[in-house]
């Protein structure tokens, strides 16, 4: 069923509205990759894994500020939360762009993710605001579709800058962008929730919300699970410059191999979407990450054999296969943690969102942080937590049958 849209907004301009303001996630960290090398060498970074830094900063800022941005925008409406979100990103493009030290550099990409974590959440609260059902999946799928594509081509993005400028016009690409992702949604967009249902936001609410999340085994069992396949696919992301461009010297070529890898999360995700409704979660879930453990077990002896540097044909065939079951992972674990939390859909989301990433990312510094001129360390660590991660999933299932009985 459709629910009315208040909004005059096209339907085609919509969809590329919210494509947008969800992008500035994937492309403010995904487009930084190849400048990586470039950034360190600048601000006289002495130990190169500590670049990786400024990558995980942006999402600590997201995990921090998903946290708020839900329950802000219920009580006084989606867009000014998104005006704020988009000022504070601006903010921490125009810090980052000035940095002279890492340390600097890191808090204006922490302001950086704590901006785009509106622009990421509320997009989906718009959406359901104006769309319900079948309709609602349809324009979601739109939606995913046009962001599936950018973290693929972002590498290639700041790859491209960095051919014909210097890094720091990446942040200007990204202040423009905010600039017109501000003028676009404030001059189109009309606000979505009426007033008669927004709630007023209360410290009590959030801490009542945070508490059952947190004391029910299953919401938090299955975040905890969220967290470990987390964890190492951001030591993905912040080592992919290292591995593909410097242990494996692909150059110029490495947003190419980035990119590949990325379609196998969108293709994961598509298919996802067309065969839960068949298998149903916990199946899909089970399945994905039963392979992604056995294989990321298997690739530890074949590194181990290869003494870290295993041939890079068969470490682009490992990653697909791995990188395809987060992507069947990631939707599914949100939405197993999510179940027993209807009645707080929206403060819960946001909680296990902030929640899971918050357990993923100290354990991704340290992986990421161990790089070490192989890519033992990073197999490692897709082989411990996946492991993590099938125990605590069977943990859970393990709790929900004996309540069942």
């Amino acid at each position: 069923m459709q629910v009315k849209a208040t909004s005059s907004i096209g339907f085609n301009e919509f969809i590329a509205l919210m494509a947008l303001m969800m992008s500035l996630v994937a492309l403010s960290i995904d487009a930084m990759l190849p400048a990586l090398p470039e950034i360190g060498m600048q601000l006289k970074v002495v130990d190169a894994n500590n670049n990786q830094l400024i990558v995980s900063s942006v999402f600590l800022g997201l995990a921090i500020g998903q946290l708020f941005y839900g329950p802000i925008s219920d009580s006084f409406g989606r867009k000014i939360p998104v005006y704020i979100g988009l000022v504070l990103f601006t903010l921490g493009c125009l810090i980052s762009l000035n940095a002279h030290n890492l340390e600097v550099m890191l808090v204006g990409r922490f302001l950086q993710g704590l901006g785009v974590a509106a622009t990421r959440t509320i997009s989906m609260a718009i959406v359901r605001d104006q769309f319900g059902g079948d309709e609602m999946a349809r324009v979601m799928s739109f939606i995913m579709a046009v962001f599936i594509i950018v973290p693929a081509i972002a590498p290639a993005v700041g790859q491209g800058i960095l051919l014909i400028a210097n890094w720091q016009m990446i942040f200007v690409l990204f202040i423009v962008l905010s600039v017109i992702t501000l003028l676009w949604f404030g001059w189109r967009q009309p606000e979505t929730l009426v007033l008669e249902k927004r709630r007023a936001f209360t410290f009590s609410l959030f801490k009542t919300g945070l508490k059952e999340v947190v004391t029910h085994p299953v919401a938090m069992g299955y975040t905890i699970a969220a967290g470990f396949i987390f964890t190492p696919f951001i030591a993905y992301l912040s080592t992919s410059q290292q591995v593909f461009q410097e242990q494996y010297q692909l150059g110029e070529l490495y947003p190419l191999f980035f990119a590949v890898l990325a379609l196998a999360i969108g293709l994961a995700s598509f298919l996802n979407g067309r065969l839960v409704t068949r298998y149903g979660m916990i199946a899909m879930a089970t399945k994905a990450i039963r392979i992604m453990s056995i294989v990321s077990i298997g690739m530890m002896g074949l590194a181990y054999i290869w003494n870290g540097h295993p041939p890079f044909w068969l470490l682009m065939v490992y990653f697909a296969i791995t990188l395809f079951c987060v992507g069947i992972m990631f939707g599914n674990m949100n939405a197993l943690a999510m179940e027993p939390l209807g009645h707080i859909a929206g403060l819960g989301a946001a909680v296990i969102g902030s929640l899971s990433s918050l357990i993923a990312i100290p354990f991704a510094v340290f992986i990421g942080k161990s790089y070490n001129g192989t890519i033992t360390p990073l197999i490692m660590g897709f082989a411990l937590f996946s492991v993590l991660a099938m125990l605590t999933i069977r943990w859970v299932r393990n709790k929900q049958l004996a309540v069942a009985r």
